[in-house]
């Protein structure tokens, strides 16, 4: 009988058990994976999928949730003309196999012994590790203050929408529409601003994770450090 794969530069074979819808290109993805070694927060894994000629695809993909057994959340955005994203995020069938690799990355982590208030930033899909941290969070008991600043498009653009509006203790949601806000929503659209970092915990007691499109990531890292937040506190993971 062959040894089951181990280590983190091991592909094992993972099976999808389901898929859900969180905007209109976005899915939740999760995949049972036999001998799963466990992951951090902020960790993500790499996909590959191989075609009956033998051809192989690989792309990388955060990971959504705490470590749960031998399952793992997927955060899969469907990009326009992408050759893995569309496949995965509509047509791969449930119960349909695929390689995963990881977990990888350990830099842009946390965890339950990181004391101190944190603050997270995600544009866009860059939602998905965050709230792999928000969740871990939660599921710590943690009492420490935390403060997600969500930059989205719209509200059809919020990926997690419900389990956002029901926060956690000690836990601030704030919401930013670029294009198009909710009606009643005081804020005027826009990209974030030095306004958007009024009322968080002072620089230098908090650890800032960035997560989006490079040009937010490098914008909200600007901001912060303006604001006096040293740069050795600020983790960032750009897309795009």
């Amino acid at each position: 009988m062959p040894s089951p794969p181990s280590g983190a530069s091991a592909w094992r074979t993972a099976r999808l058990l389901s898929r859900e819808p969180q905007i209109s290109t976005g899915r939740t993805l999760r995949f049972t994976v036999p001998d799963w070694p466990g992951h951090l927060a902020g960790q993500h894994v790499d996909v590959r999928l191989t075609a009956d000629d033998g051809y192989q695809a690989v792309r990388s993909y955060s990971l959504a949730a705490p470590a749960e057994g031998d399952t793992v959340e997927l955060g899969v955005q469907a990009a326009p003309d992408g050759e893995v994203s569309p496949y995965l995020a509509d047509v791969l069938p449930i119960g349909a196999e695929v390689e995963i690799q990881g977990p990888l990355g350990g830099w842009f982590i946390w965890t339950p012994r990181d004391a101190g208030p944190l603050l997270l930033f995600a544009g866009g899909c860059g939602i998905v590790p965050l709230m792999a941290m928000l969740r871990a969070r939660r599921a710590a008991g943690s009492a420490e203050p935390c403060t997600l600043l969500y930059s989205a498009r719209s509200p059809d653009e919020v990926w997690y929408a419900r389990e956002l509006a029901d926060p956690g203790p000690a836990e601030e949601i704030r919401l930013i529409y670029t294009r198009q806000a909710p009606p009643g929503d005081p804020r005027t659209t826009g990209r974030v601003g030095a306004q958007d970092l009024a009322g968080l915990p002072e620089p230098g007691s908090a650890r800032c994770y960035v997560c989006g499109p490079t040009g937010f990531v490098e914008h909200v890292a600007d901001l912060l450090q303006t604001a006096g937040h040293p740069r050795e506190l600020i983790r960032t993971e750009r897309f795009g």
